[in-house]
Protein backbone atom coordinates (compact mmCIF):
# COMPACT_ATOMS: atom_id res chain seq x y z
CA UNK A 1 0.00 0.00 0.00
CA UNK A 2 1.19 3.15 -0.77
CA UNK A 3 0.98 6.22 2.28
CA UNK A 4 -0.17 9.93 0.67
CA UNK A 5 0.47 13.01 2.23
CA UNK A 6 -0.41 16.03 0.22
CA UNK A 7 0.28 20.07 1.21
CA UNK A 8 -0.93 22.53 -0.78
CA UNK A 9 1.20 25.92 -0.71
CA UNK A 10 -0.53 29.35 -0.24
CA UNK A 11 0.36 30.66 -3.06
CA UNK A 12 2.19 28.86 -6.73
CA UNK A 13 5.49 27.90 -6.72
CA UNK A 14 7.95 30.12 -8.71
CA UNK A 15 10.33 28.90 -11.23
CA UNK A 16 13.76 29.24 -9.08
CA UNK A 17 11.55 27.58 -6.10
CA UNK A 18 10.49 24.92 -7.98
CA UNK A 19 14.24 23.94 -8.15
CA UNK A 20 14.98 24.42 -4.93
CA UNK A 21 12.59 22.43 -3.65
CA UNK A 22 12.98 19.49 -6.49
CA UNK A 23 16.38 19.50 -4.80
CA UNK A 24 15.72 19.34 -1.28
CA UNK A 25 12.31 16.66 -1.99
CA UNK A 26 14.97 14.02 -4.14
CA UNK A 27 17.63 14.75 -1.13
CA UNK A 28 14.88 13.89 1.51
CA UNK A 29 13.72 10.68 -0.18
CA UNK A 30 16.56 9.43 -0.84
CA UNK A 31 17.80 9.24 2.77
CA UNK A 32 13.81 8.80 4.47
CA UNK A 33 14.28 6.08 6.63
CA UNK A 34 12.08 5.01 9.64
CA UNK A 35 13.75 3.46 12.35
CA UNK A 36 16.88 2.63 10.27
CA UNK A 37 14.81 1.22 7.45
CA UNK A 38 15.07 3.02 4.17
CA UNK A 39 11.40 4.03 2.97
CA UNK A 40 10.62 3.93 -0.60
CA UNK A 41 9.60 7.14 -0.58
CA UNK A 42 8.67 9.37 -3.83
CA UNK A 43 7.51 13.26 -4.20
CA UNK A 44 5.48 14.92 -6.51
CA UNK A 45 5.07 18.96 -7.44
CA UNK A 46 1.78 19.24 -8.94
CA UNK A 47 0.55 22.28 -10.72
CA UNK A 48 3.09 24.16 -9.41
CA UNK A 49 0.85 24.68 -5.83
CA UNK A 50 0.83 21.02 -3.97
CA UNK A 51 3.89 18.70 -3.24
CA UNK A 52 2.59 14.87 -2.46
CA UNK A 53 4.81 12.86 -0.83
CA UNK A 54 4.71 9.22 -1.26
CA UNK A 55 5.88 5.80 0.57
CA UNK A 56 5.63 2.47 -0.89
CA UNK A 57 4.96 0.63 2.45
CA UNK A 58 5.61 -2.41 0.81
CA UNK A 59 9.16 -2.22 1.98
CA UNK A 60 9.20 -0.62 5.52
CA UNK A 61 6.17 1.12 6.90
CA UNK A 62 6.20 4.52 8.14
CA UNK A 63 6.53 5.80 11.44
CA UNK A 64 5.64 8.77 14.02
CA UNK A 65 9.22 9.66 13.64
CA UNK A 66 9.43 9.26 9.82
CA UNK A 67 6.29 11.64 9.13
CA UNK A 68 7.79 14.18 11.95
CA UNK A 69 11.24 14.08 9.58
CA UNK A 70 8.80 15.13 6.79
CA UNK A 71 7.13 17.76 8.58
CA UNK A 72 10.25 19.56 9.72
CA UNK A 73 11.47 19.99 5.74
CA UNK A 74 8.41 20.83 5.17
CA UNK A 75 8.49 23.73 7.54
CA UNK A 76 11.69 24.43 7.19
CA UNK A 77 11.12 24.76 3.14
CA UNK A 78 8.14 26.46 3.73
CA UNK A 79 9.99 29.10 6.03
CA UNK A 80 12.78 29.87 3.62
CA UNK A 81 10.62 30.58 0.67
CA UNK A 82 8.22 32.39 2.75
CA UNK A 83 5.34 30.35 2.11
CA UNK A 84 2.28 28.31 3.98
CA UNK A 85 2.16 24.87 3.63
CA UNK A 86 0.24 24.18 6.38
CA UNK A 87 -2.97 26.58 6.11
CA UNK A 88 -5.83 24.09 5.34
CA UNK A 89 -8.64 27.30 5.01
CA UNK A 90 -7.61 27.55 1.96
CA UNK A 91 -9.85 25.72 -1.06
CA UNK A 92 -7.89 25.13 -4.71
CA UNK A 93 -10.53 24.93 -7.17
CA UNK A 94 -10.83 24.83 -11.16
CA UNK A 95 -14.05 25.45 -13.17
CA UNK A 96 -13.07 23.11 -15.64
CA UNK A 97 -10.12 21.57 -17.37
CA UNK A 98 -9.18 24.47 -19.68
CA UNK A 99 -9.24 26.89 -16.47
CA UNK A 100 -6.45 27.61 -14.37
CA UNK A 101 -6.20 26.62 -10.67
CA UNK A 102 -7.58 29.15 -8.48
CA UNK A 103 -6.68 29.98 -4.53
CA UNK A 104 -9.95 31.32 -2.00
CA UNK A 105 -10.55 31.22 1.65
CA UNK A 106 -13.55 28.95 2.73
CA UNK A 107 -15.55 32.03 3.19
CA UNK A 108 -14.77 33.34 -0.94
CA UNK A 109 -15.89 29.70 -1.67
CA UNK A 110 -19.03 29.41 -0.38
CA UNK A 111 -19.54 33.14 -1.62
CA UNK A 112 -18.50 31.70 -5.50
CA UNK A 113 -21.21 28.76 -4.55
CA UNK A 114 -23.93 31.06 -3.79
CA UNK A 115 -23.11 33.59 -6.95
CA UNK A 116 -23.40 30.51 -9.04
CA UNK A 117 -19.64 31.01 -9.93
CA UNK A 118 -18.96 27.21 -8.45
CA UNK A 119 -21.55 24.71 -8.72
CA UNK A 120 -21.37 20.76 -7.74
CA UNK A 121 -19.16 20.39 -11.23
CA UNK A 122 -16.33 22.56 -10.68
CA UNK A 123 -13.35 20.33 -9.34
CA UNK A 124 -11.98 20.71 -5.75
CA UNK A 125 -9.09 18.98 -5.05
CA UNK A 126 -9.35 16.89 -1.77
CA UNK A 127 -5.91 17.33 0.16
CA UNK A 128 -7.11 14.76 3.01
CA UNK A 129 -6.36 11.35 1.27
CA UNK A 130 -3.79 9.13 2.74
CA UNK A 131 -3.29 6.42 0.40
CA UNK A 132 -2.46 6.17 -3.49
CA UNK A 133 -5.34 4.75 -4.98
CA UNK A 134 -7.64 7.05 -3.69
CA UNK A 135 -5.00 10.31 -4.99
CA UNK A 136 -5.37 8.37 -8.33
CA UNK A 137 -9.01 8.20 -8.07
CA UNK A 138 -10.45 10.85 -5.70
CA UNK A 139 -7.56 13.32 -5.27
CA UNK A 140 -9.31 16.23 -8.37
CA UNK A 141 -13.13 15.37 -8.11
CA UNK A 142 -16.06 17.15 -8.75
CA UNK A 143 -17.74 19.33 -5.92
CA UNK A 144 -20.42 17.36 -5.44
CA UNK A 145 -18.31 13.89 -4.99
CA UNK A 146 -15.66 15.62 -2.64
CA UNK A 147 -15.91 16.42 1.37
CA UNK A 148 -15.85 20.08 0.09
CA UNK A 149 -19.84 19.36 -1.33
CA UNK A 150 -20.85 17.61 2.07
CA UNK A 151 -20.23 20.86 3.60
CA UNK A 152 -20.63 23.39 1.29
CA UNK A 153 -23.88 22.16 -0.73
CA UNK A 154 -25.20 20.48 2.43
Amino acid sequence: MEKVWIYQANRFFTANELELLRGDLSEFVKQWTAHGDRLLGSFEIKYNLFIILKVDESQAMVTGCSIDKSVHLLKDIASRLNIDLFDRTLIAYRLNSNTPIELVSRDQFERLIREGIVNEKTTVFNNLLTNGEEFTTKWEVSLKDSWHGQVFLG
